[in-house]
């Protein structure tokens, strides 16, 4: 199995309850158990985390570059204000997902740019819980072409 992480960002641990219109109402751990079964057909170890806090999500992933293939990360609002994380991504050296559950450029102009996915091998927006499972199927591509 190829050991992969799924990094959720702020306020994902409030999925199914926290504005359910746009971010639809499947729970956190129920989207954590789905990716393991997509995970594993793919042939991924996947290990989760969550955080609210940026530094929290910086140690995660210079943590994950000693023992990780790859990611899929939801860096919720610090996409848009955080060099931080984007300096990490890019530090790291493996390919790195972003996903957003919702629409990013269909909603407020201030979330229209993320500071983060310059340093990612890719975006994934708009598609609810799905866009991480659609992140991982684009790390199993990635992967593939070493």
């Amino acid at each position: 199995m190829i050991p992969v992480f799924i990094l959720h960002g702020p306020n994902l641990n409030l999925l199914g309850e926290r504005e359910p219109g746009i971010y639809g109402q499947v729970s956190l751990p129920d989207i954590n158990l789905r990716l393991i079964e997509s995970g594993m057909q793919m042939n991924f170890e996947v290990r989760f985390s969550q955080s609210n806090q940026e530094g929290t999500l910086i140690d995660y992933l210079q943590d994950a570059r000693l023992w990780a293939k790859g990611g899929v990360f939801n860096p919720g609002g610090y996409s848009h204000t955080s060099i931080a994380l984007r300096d990490t991504v890019a530090a790291i050296h493996i390919p790195v997902i972003e996903v957003h559950l919702s629409n990013i450029h269909a909603r407020e102009e201030f979330r229209h740019r993320s500071m983060i996915a310059p340093a990612c091998a890719g975006t994934i927006a708009g598609f609810g819980w799905r866009s991480y499972h659609l992140g991982l199927v684009a790390l199993q591509g990635l992967l593939s072409q070493d």
